[in-house]
């Protein structure tokens, strides 16, 4: 027992002692030097979050270099992994740069919406622009159609599960959709699900009760490329089902798209494929079943 302490002892002491190299040798860098630097806490507190710190450096970098969102560089489009000091604890966030913040705000319909990460084009996308000459087509701009009509007529309506082949132009319709409903007054939120997640993981507090309370109750919400994502209990369990039972409980239309149909979604959120696993990925496919419609949409690439 002694002899195994000993070893788990020295485990521990070889991996603290790489930690304490790693932060030093990082810290050669004299501009992570000067940008760790500025955060006032010690250095055996700030090693620890050296692969943060990192990330948060190269991340400030790059946005010192980009000329626009089209040549982000970061991990989450528009976004710049940032530290900071709360009750003496050092946490992490995303906030989104100049270029996203300026094309928000020239977007005069965005005062009622939540965007994120999506692409400029979906964000901007209008029902006039949608191109009718593929016959692929017609079933969902019928739907989308008879949607808009019925929504403004008041009419108790259905969202959409539309799934379907890379580059087809699914979160284009939709999005096209939900925007000439959002001039009219409407709260909408057009949502990158797989990046909305990563940014919901690392928000505190008011950040992220802003976030979720949006993506919750908006009048009108899509969950864009739903399936992309890494599965976790947290993101199925206490984000998605969360959102997903308010608002089938308001009756609040909700929207999604991806590669993948609903059966094959129900496998990906079954995560370890465990039973409890299962039986809450089910649980979740009723929910979207139950608030929408499912369209296929087999297309050609467009973006090819």
């Amino acid at each position: 027992m002694i002899k195994a302490k000993e070893k788990l002892d020295e485990k521990i002491n070889n991996n603290l002692t790489d930690i304490k190299l790693e932060y030093f040798k990082s810290r050669k860098d004299d501009g992570f030097k000067s940008f760790t630097d500025k955060i006032d806490l010690s250095d055996d507190y700030l090693m620890k979050y050296n692969f943060e710190l990192m990330q948060c450096y190269k991340e400030c970098e790059n946005c010192k270099k980009c000329k626009g969102l089209n040549y982000c560089l970061n991990e989450v489009k528009g976004c710049v992994y940032t530290p900071k000091i709360v009750d003496s604890e050092l946490i992490f966030n995303y906030k989104t740069c100049k270029y996203k913040n300026d094309l928000l705000n020239t977007i005069e319909y965005l005062k009622d919406s939540y965007v994120f990460s999506v692409s400029r084009d979906v964000m901007n996308a209008k029902m006039k622009d949608i191109y009718t000459d593929d016959k692929n087509r017609i079933e969902v701009i019928k739907w989308i159609t008879k949607f808009i009509k019925d929504y403004k007529d008041g009419k108790k309506v259905k969202g959409l599960y539309l799934s379907g082949n890379f580059g087809s132009g699914k979160s284009y319709l939709v999005s096209a959709m939900i925007n000439e409903l959002i001039k009219d007054g409407k709260k909408g939120a057009l949502v990158y699900y797989p990046n909305f997640l990563l940014s919901l993981k690392s928000s505190f507090g008011k950040d992220f009760n802003e976030q979720f309370e949006y993506a919750k109750n908006a009048d009108l919400l899509l969950f864009d490329d739903i399936g992309t994502e890494n599965v976790t209990p947290w993101s199925r369990d206490e984000i998605l089902a969360s959102i997903l039972q308010y608002r089938m409980e308001e009756g609040l239309p909700t929207f999604f798209t991806s590669n993948l149909t609903i059966e094959e979604l129900e496998l990906h959120l079954s995560a370890d494929n465990k039973k409890v696993d299962k039986l809450k990925a089910k649980r979740i496919i009723e929910r979207i079943s139950y608030m929408c419609d499912e369209i296929k949409l087999i297309s050609k690439n467009n973006r090819r």
